[in-house]
């Protein structure tokens, strides 16, 4: 569940922007602690940077095609959004966020010191708005290409070090400084679907850091920054969202052989019960009890209950309670996802709930994940807010 509530949740990519900055921008002070993992090199921010800079770029992306499907407010009439990324590869292949180049025509990157104006043609390798995740490709000798190391996100620990360089305002290349700030939150994709196993941070991020790498103190990738919460503000008010960079790992290869990725899909929306079991007098502690059953979907082909009485924490009571699926125990709405995240559309799982004090079960067929969930709320998290806006899980 999104647990920022009551902030604005934007991405962090810029529309427009004309400034340039002539010379590096680098605050706070240098970082001399050591990396996640414990083997970091004890790096300054100014040897970080000096290591990396080649391999950060300022993407813009112009010739967008229609309207966009963006929840961030991209442009959708022939406007020119810009962001950064990152290299990984000496083959010329560089990461950035989806919702930069959705529906582009005419994407350019530039590289090297900042006041360079020379840029490059970029072709758009695959997308994958579910993580927020695009792989882009250059046509450059390898010897001036500088990929960045990737590091591991599943050791970092909350207060571990973190760096961001990227293109905030257009301001090229600008290095800012913080801690993690926590771990495994959850924010809205661009197709309203969620991330999972977000990095906070408290590194300054703002629109044009869209893409750009998050680093520890050894320099190496741990995440793609992607989205802020501002509360009202214009900027940043030191809460940052980066993907992790092992959904990276994951994305990338796939996208690189087909250019996107079909994801499995039960068509639910469902809400946690473990706080609330005992007041709401349900049938079980642990569990993902289902709110919504999207039309059409293998959750309606199956006869999956959606819940209809809301109740003051907002909670639709009277559906099924999800306990198990695919032979995997559910304790939460998170568990339903991971439950099928390793199946592929087409496959068929046994899905297990409660219904009344009845257990009952039914086999249902995976469909694939639609394009778009519809309108989400993400300061409702899992729970659907009131209306029609939800946010299916899975």
């Amino acid at each position: 569940m999104v647990l920022i509530l009551g902030a604005i949740l934007i991405a962090t990519g810029i529309i427009d922007t004309g400034g340039e900055s002539s010379e590096p921008i680098i605050s706070q002070s240098p970082i001399v602690q050591p990396a996640a993992d414990e083997d970091g090199d004890g790096s300054t921010v100014n040897e970080i940077y000096r290591r990396s800079e080649r391999g950060v770029v300022f993407i813009e992306a112009r010739g967008r095609a229609g309207a966009s499907t963006s929840p961030f407010g991209l442009p959708d009439r022939g406007g020119a959004a810009s962001g950064s990324g990152f290299v990984i590869s000496d083959e010329g292949f560089i990461v950035t966020n989806a919702h930069v180049v959705e529906g582009s025509r005419d994407v350019r990157v530039r590289f090297g010191e900042p006041g360079e104006d020379e840029s490059i043609d970029a072709r758009i390798v695959g997308a994958d708005p579910s993580t927020d995740i695009a792989v882009l490709k250059v046509n450059m000798d390898e010897d001036k290409l500088r990929p960045l190391p990737l590091g591991d996100s599943s050791k970092l620990k909350v207060g571990d070090p973190t760096i961001a360089i990227g293109n905030p305002f257009g301001f090229d290349q600008t290095v800012t400084t913080g801690i993690v700030s926590a771990l495994q939150r959850q924010i809205p994709a661009p197709n309203n679907f969620s991330i999972d196993d977000v990095i906070q941070t408290d590194a300054s991020v703002n629109p044009g850091n869209s893409g750009g790498p998050l680093l520890d103190a050894a320099g190496r990738v741990i995440g793609v920054n992607s989205q802020i919460a501002t509360g009202g503000a214009q900027g940043s008010v030191g809460i940052g969202f980066a993907v992790p960079v092992n959904t990276v790992k994951e994305v990338v290869p796939q996208l690189e052989e087909d250019g996107k990725i079909e994801r499995p899909y039960i068509g639910v929306t469902t809400a946690p019960v473990a706080d609330l079991a005992r007041d709401l007098n349900l049938p079980a502690d642990r569990g993902a009890l289902v709110q919504d059953v999207q039309p059409g979907s293998p959750a309606a082909r199956a006869r999956l209950r959606a819940g209809r009485t809301r109740t003051e924490e907002g909670i639709l009571l009277g559906g099924d309670l999800i306990v198990r699926v695919d032979g995997r125990d559910v304790g939460s709405p998170e568990d339903v996802a991971e439950a099928i995240e390793d199946n592929k559309p087409g496959d068929s799982i046994e899905i297990e709930f409660l219904r009344g004090r009845g257990r009952e079960s039914a086999d249902l067929e995976l469909a694939p994940r639609p394009a778009n969930a519809g309108a989400a709320d993400p300061r409702e998290g899992l729970r659907p807010p009131e209306g029609d806006d939800v946010l299916p899980l899975p």
